[in-house]
C-alpha cells in the first residue's frame, strides 16, 4: 500500500492532500484507490469499503465455482451485485453491520439446482474473508438453468 496523494505539502491541512493510494503486490498490477467521495475521495476509483464488499463477493464466488466443478455442476455465468450496510457513528467512526451477496448464476441444462443452491451454503462456510469479519454476511442467490 502506497499513499499517492501528496500534492507537495503533505497533510499540512485537511484540504491539502488527496486521499489516493495504490495497493501494490509484487508482480501484479497496482489497484488505484481513494476514500469514499463523502470523505473527499475520488469517485472514479475504488474505496476501501467497496474493496471489502468485493473481497467477500470474490471469495464466495471462487469457493462456489470450485465446489460446483467438484460436484459436476456446470456454471455458465456468475454475477454478483453485493451490497453492504455501513453505520456511521458520531465523531466519524463507523462499521459495516451487514453485507448481502446477490449471486445470479446460470447453470447448464440438466444441472442439479437443489445441489447448486446448497453449495452456496458450503461456499459461505469455507470463505476465508466471511469467516474473518465481525458482521453478518448473507447470501441470496438466484439461478437460471439454460434451456
Amino acid at each position: 500500500m502506497v499513499w499517492t496523494g501528496n500534492r507537495g505539502s503533505g497533510t499540512s491541512g485537511y484540504r491539502a492532500y488527496d486521499r489516493s493510494y495504490e495497493v501494490r503486490c509484487p508482480g501484479k498490477a497496482p489497484i488505484r484507490g481513494s476514500s469514499d467521495p463523502a470523505f473527499r475521495g475520488d469517485p472514479a476509483v475504488h474505496n476501501p469499503e467497496e474493496l471489502l464488499v468485493a473481497s467477500l463477493s470474490a471469495c464466495h464466488m471462487l469457493w462456489y465455482l470450485h465446489l460446483c466443478a467438484d460436484a459436476g455442476i456446470v456454471v455458465s455465468t456468475y454475477e454478483d451485485s453485493a451490497t453492504g450496510v455501513l453505520t456511521e457513528a458520531s465523531g466519524g467512526a463507523g462499521r459495516f453491520t451487514e453485507v448481502v451477496l446477490h449471486p445470479h448464476v446460470t447453470l447448464a441444462r440438466g444441472a442439479n439446482s437443489d445441489l447448486a443452491q446448497r453449495l452456496h451454503e458450503t461456499a459461505h462456510d469455507k470463505c476465508f474473508i466471511a469467516n474473518s469479519v465481525n458482521f453478518p454476511v448473507r447470501v441470496e442467490p438466484t439461478f437460471v438453468v439454460e434451456s
